[in-house]
C-alpha cells in the first residue's frame, strides 16, 4: 500500500508543480455564463428579493414561482452557479438521521429526476444507487437504525452483506467490513446545471434574473423589511431572501436591523482523476465509508473522492477576505489522511492519474443541521443557508420548503429543527462559530450515539449553581447554549471511563440514574432548571388578560396564584409552545417555557401583539434560577425552610405563592413538578440561589435530600404520559391528538387562534393519536435500546414512530411515546383513529431493524404507582416539556 502510495504522489506532485497543467484543468472547469453583456436596469420593486444564485436561491425562485408568485427577482453577486454549487460533489443521498432532512432529500431527488424534461436544460442526473459502508458492528447498527426510516417512507433500501458489496462494486476492498446499506435509488447529478435548470424555469415563469448585482444592505422599518440596497440601485420589496451560502453571516450583519445567522466556511476538499484505463461504468454506486471519513463516486471514467478530515481548515472567520479567497488552493499534506483512506478501499488505484485536488469553502451550522425560516427580529426576512455538505441532497426540498413558509406562512412539515428560530444571538460570536465548525465537519463522520454532546462552545449559559453542582459530580448537557445537568456521579465511581461510554445499548449511567429517581420517589431530590424560558407579561389595565386569552388556548381568567398548563397554538391548532402560566396579580403574568423556545416564543408573541398595544413583555430568563424539589418529603423540607403551611389544604397543586425561603424573600413557589410526582418548583431571584440551594440542601440532609439531573426527570416524565415539546408535541400535534381536550377552553365562548381548527377535529374525530408503548420483550441487558424515531407496526403494518422513551425504573420496562396513524389498507388513505383502534391493536417497536412486542395504552398506568395522592392526579392534567 505504501509503494502504490507512493507512485501516486509523486505523480500528484508533479502535476501540482506543473502551470501549464494548471491552466488547463482551470479552463476544464469554467461553467458556461449566462451574465447578460449590458445587463438590463433593475426594477424599482417586487414583491420577493432573493439573494444568490446557487442551489438554494434558484430552488426557492422556482418553487416559488411554481406556487403562483411571479413578482421576484433573484440577484447574483458573480455568476449563476458559480459558488460553492458550482463545486459540490453531486451527490443525491436520502440516507439522513434526521427525519425532515431525509424528506427533503426524497422531494431533491424526485425533483432532479423530472427537471431535465421539463427545463430541457441537461443535468447530469444518473440514478446510481449508494452503498454505506461500516467497518464496526456500531455503525453497522447506525445504519439498521437509518434504513428501518427509509423503508417505512417507501424509500427502497436494504442492509447487504461485504459480498454483496463487492458484486454491486468490484474494485472494493471489503476485507475489512461486517456489512453495509444499499440504497438503489439515489442518484448523481451536476450540481451547476440542476442550477441552472431551476434557474432557467423559474425564468420562464416571470422570474427576473440579475447577475453581478451585489446586495449591500437590506432596508428595514418598524421591524419589516422594505427594500434592498445593491450595487446597480435600490429595489424596494417586502420580502427578501437571504441564500448567500458562506456570505450569509455577514449579509445578515449588513442590514439596518442585525438578523444573526450562525454559519462559518470551513475548506473542503476532493481530488478529481483522469478515467481509469478501463473507465468506470457510468451506473456504478456511490461508496460513502463513514468510518475512513471518505466518498467516493464515479466522475467521468475516473473518480472523484473527498471526504471530512479531523483537522478542518476554518475560512473567513473575520469576513470576506479576498487573500484568503485567492489561496484557496491544493494541500496535499491536508488531504494525505483522505488518500490514504481511499487508497486502503480501492486498492487497485496504483496507476490512476490524478487531474486536480479541489478546494471548495463549504459553510457548517452549530449543531450539524440547515438554517431556514424567517428572522425573528424582522418580518419578512428569510433564510435558507448552511448546508453543512449536502446543498445538492437538501435543494429541492429545502426550497419547497421556504418558498411554502412564505406564500402559506408555515410549511407542509415540521421544520422546527431547521428553524433559524432555535438559535439565540449566543451562536452568532465568530469565535464560537469557528471553534464549533472546526468540531462539526469531522462529525459528520463521526457514529453518533444517542445522547451525544458537543464539546466546544460549551460553559456559555450557566447557572449560578453551576460550580457547586459540577463539584458534587454533575455530568452535563448543553440545550440552546444552557448546561443541564444529566446526572451526578456518585464519588468512587471511574468518572473518565463514563464520559467516554457511548453505546446503543444500556448506558454505564443505568444504575446512577436508577438511583435518583428512587430518591424522587421516596425521599426528595433537587433538580436545577435554570434554563427554562421565563417572560413576565403584563399590562396597566386588562390588555394583557385579553391578548393572553385569545393567544393562548387555556383559559387564563383564574385566581391570581393559580398556575394554569395551557398551549399556544397556530391557526392549524398546532403546538407553537407548551407552557405554564401563573397568574401573579390581576394584570401580570409569569410564563414558563422549554428552554429552546427563547427566541421562537418571544417573536411569536411579539408578532400578534396590537401595534398600540400596551403589554409589556419582559425576558426573565437569567433573572431566576429554577430549583425543581421532587419527591413526597419535598413538602416537609419546604414548610421546615419557609415556617408556612404547605399542606394541600393551604398549597393546593397547580399554585404559585411568594414566600421566604431561609433567609432569602420573593421566591416564587410552583406546586408542580413536570414529572407527575409530588413537589415543587422555586424561582429563585438569582443572587439568593446560592444562599436557598444551600438551605435546601442542608435541611434537606435528614430526609435523604440529594441532586438529580435531567436522565432521572425523563424517567419519571414519560412513565407518567407527559408529552414535552420539541420531542412529542410540534406545530402538527393538536391538543386533541395527545389527549389535552381538557387544557382547551372550547365550551367558555371565547375566541382563541386555532379554535376552529379544534372544533373541527372534536366534530370530525383525529387523524393521529399519542399513545404510550410498553416495550414486552425486551431485554434490557442485551437489546439494543429505544431513544426516538423508531418505526410503529400495528398488525405488522407501519402507523408512525415514536418521539421519546426512556427505561421506567417503577414498571422495569422500556416505554416509549409516539403518534398512531391509520391507513386504509386497500387506498392508502388517511382514516380517523380511534380508541377501539389503538386497544384492539397488536404493537411492534422496531429498534435497528429488530422488531419488539409493545402494549398500547391511551393513559398513565396510575394503579403502578405507590406514591399516588390527589395531588398528583389534579398533576397529571399537567403535561409538561423538558
Amino acid at each position: 500500500a505504501s509503494r502504490m502510495f507512493l507512485r501516486l504522489l509523486s505523480d500528484v506532485r508533479w502535476r501540482a508543480a506543473n502551470p501549464k497543467w494548471r491552466r488547463m484543468t482551470c479552463s476544464q472547469r469554467s461553467t458556461s455564463s449566462t451574465a447578460e453583456p449590458h445587463p438590463v436596469s433593475l426594477p424599482a420593486q417586487a414583491q420577493v428579493v432573493i439573494c444568490g444564485g446557487g442551489i438554494m436561491g434558484t430552488s426557492v425562485a422556482y418553487h416559488l414561482s411554481k406556487m403562483g408568485w411571479k413578482d421576484i427577482v433573484l440577484l447574483e453577486q458573480g455568476r449563476l452557479a458559480a459558488g460553492t454549487t458550482r463545486f459540490c460533489a453531486g451527490i443525491v443521498s436520502t440516507a439522513r438521521h434526521v427525519s425532515i432532512e431525509l424528506k427533503m432529500a426524497d422531494y431533491s431527488n424526485k425533483l432532479y429526476q423530472q427537471l431535465e424534461q421539463e427545463t430541457g436544460v441537461k443535468t447530469g442526473y444518473m440514478k446510481t444507487g449508494s452503498i454505506s459502508l461500516a467497518q464496526t458492528q456500531d455503525r453497522l447498527i447506525s445504519l439498521k437504525r437509518i434504513a428501518s426510516s427509509l423503508n417505512v417512507m417507501g424509500i427502497p433500501c436494504e442492509i447487504i452483506t461485504p459480498k454483496q458489496v463487492a458484486q454491486l462494486h468490484p474494485l472494493i476492498n471489503i476485507h475489512d467490513l461486517v456489512g453495509a446499506m444499499y440504497v438503489p435509488e439515489d442518484a448523481l447529478v451536476s450540481s451547476a446545471n440542476v442550477s441552472l435548470a431551476l434557474a432557467t424555469a423559474a425564468s420562464r415563469n416571470g422570474v427576473q434574473i440579475h447577475e453581478r448585482t451585489s446586495v449591500s444592505h437590506v432596508s428595514v422599518q418598524k421591524g419589516r423589511v422594505t427594500g434592498v440596497e445593491t450595487d446597480r440601485g435600490q429595489i424596494q420589496c417586502q420580502y427578501f431572501v437571504n441564500c448567500a451560502g458562506q456570505w450569509a453571516y455577514e449579509l445578515g450583519h449588513s442590514g439596518e436591523e442585525p438578523v444573526n445567522i450562525p454559519l462559518h466556511a470551513c475548506e473542503h476538499f476532493y481530488l478529481l482523476t483522469h478515467p481509469l484505463k478501463e473507465p468506470l461504468a457510468s451506473s456504478l454506486p456511490t461508496i460513502v465509508d463513514p468510518d475512513g471519513r471518505i466518498y467516493i463516486r464515479n466522475w467521468q471514467g475516473g473518480i472523484l473522492s473527498g471526504g471530512f478530515e479531523k483537522n478542518p481548515k476554518p475560512l473567513f472567520t473575520e469576513g470576506r477576505n479576498q487573500l484568503e479567497i485567492q489561496n484557496l488552493q491544493e494541500d496535499w499534506d491536508h488531504f494525505e489522511p483522505l488518500l490514504s483512506a481511499l487508497l486502503r478501499r480501492m486498492p487497485d488505484l496504483e496507476a490512476l492519474q490524478i487531474m486536480q485536488l479541489v478546494n471548495c469553502p463549504e459553510s457548517f451550522t452549530p449543531d450539524m443541521r440547515c438554517i431556514m425560516g424567517e428572522s425573528p427580529t424582522v418580518r419578512g426576512y428569510f433564510v435558507l443557508a448552511g448546508m453543512n455538505s449536502a446543498g445538492i441532497s437538501y435543494g429541492g426540498g429545502a426550497g419547497k420548503y421556504l418558498a411554502e413558509w412564505m406564500v402559506n406562512g408555515y410549511p407542509s412539515e415540521n421544520v422546527w429543527p431547521l428553524d433559524l428560530k432555535r438559535f439565540g444571538t449566543l451562536q452568532s460570536s465568530r469565535t464560537f462559530l469557528r471553534h464549533r465548525v472546526m468540531e462539526v465537519m469531522p462529525l459528520m463522520c463521526d457514529l453518533k450515539v444517542p445522547r451525544w454532546d458537543f464539546q466546544t462552545g460549551r460553559q456559555l449559559r450557566t447557572s449560578p449553581l453551576y460550580d457547586r453542582l459540577d463539584a458534587q459530580g454533575a455530568r452535563w448537557m448543553e440545550k440552546h447554549g444552557f448546561e443541564r445537568v444529566k446526572y451526578f456521579v456518585p464519588p468512587g465511581k471511574d468518572l473518565l471511563d463514563l464520559d467516554q461510554s457511548k453505546t446503543f445499548y444500556k448506558p454505564d449511567w443505568f444504575d446512577i440514574v436508577g438511583s435518583e429517581v428512587k430518591c424522587c420517589k421516596e425521599a426528595v431530590c433537587v433538580i436545577d432548571m435554570s434554563s427554562f424560558t421565563k417572560f413576565e407579561i403584563s399590562s396597566t389595565g386588562d390588555q394583557a388578560l385579553e391578548t393572553l386569552q385569545y393567544l393562548f388556548s387555556n383559559d387564563l381568567d383564574v385566581p391570581v396564584g393559580h398556575v394554569v398548563h395551557t398551549g399556544m397554538l397556530n391557526e392549524k391548532g398546532g403546538y407553537e409552545n407548551d407552557c405554564s402560566i401563573a397568574r401573579l396579580s390581576k394584570r401580570s403574568f409569569f410564563m414558563i417555557s422549554p428552554t429552546d423556545q427563547q427566541v421562537h416564543c418571544w417573536a411569536w408573541l411579539k408578532n400578534r401583539l396590537p401595534d398600540d398595544s400596551n403589554v409589556t413583555m419582559e425576558d426573565v430568563t437569567w433573572k431566576y434560577t429554577a430549583l425543581n424539589l421532587i419527591g413526597p418529603r419535598a413538602v416537609d423540607v419546604l414548610s421546615e425552610l419557609s415556617y408556612a403551611p404547605i399542606t394541600p389544604e393551604h398549597f393546593p397543586s397547580l399554585f404559585c405563592k411568594e414566600m421566604s425561603v431561609g433567609y432569602a424573600n420573593g421566591i416564587r413557589v410552583m406546586s408542580i413538578t413536570h414529572t407527575g410526582e409530588p413537589g415543587f418548583m422555586l424561582y429563585i431571584p438569582i443572587e439568593y440561589a446560592l444562599h436557598v440551594y444551600n438551605e435546601v440542601m442542608n435541611m434537606g440532609q435528614k430526609y435523604g435530600i440529594r441532586n438529580a439531573g435531567y436522565y432521572a426527570l425523563r424517567s419519571l416524565r414519560i412513565e407518567k404520559f407527559f408529552a414535552f415539546w420539541g420531542q412529542d408535541l410540534d406545530a402538527f400535534t393538536t391538543p386533541m391528538e395527545c389527549g389535552r381536550e381538557f387544557q382547551v377552553k372550547l365550551e367558555k365562548g371565547m375566541q382563541f387562534v386555532g379554535q376552529e381548527a379544534l372544533l373541527e377535529q372534536k366534530q370530525n374525530g383525529v387523524y393521529k393519536r399519542f399513545t404510550m408503548f410498553i416495550l414486552e420483550d425486551h431485554d434490557t441487558d442485551a437489546d439494543l435500546w429505544p431513544w426516538w424515531g423508531e418505526p410503529i407496526f400495528r398488525n405488522g403494518r407501519y402507523v408512525g414512530k415514536t418521539t421519546s422513551s426512556a427505561y421506567s425504573y417503577t414498571l422495569e420496562r422500556h416505554v416509549c411515546l409516539g403518534f398512531v396513524q391509520h391507513f386504509d389498507e386497500k387506498t392508502g388513505e388517511e382514516l380517523v383513529v380511534t380508541t377501539d383502534f389503538i386497544n384492539q391493536g397488536e404493537y411492534e417497536i422496531d429498534i435497528a431493524g429488530q422488531r419488539f412486542q409493545a402494549k398500547a395504552k391511551l393513559y398513565p398506568l396510575s394503579s403502578l404507582f405507590t406514591h399516588r395522592r390527589r395531588k398528583d392526579e389534579v398533576e397529571l392534567s399537567g403535561y409538561q416539556r423538558e
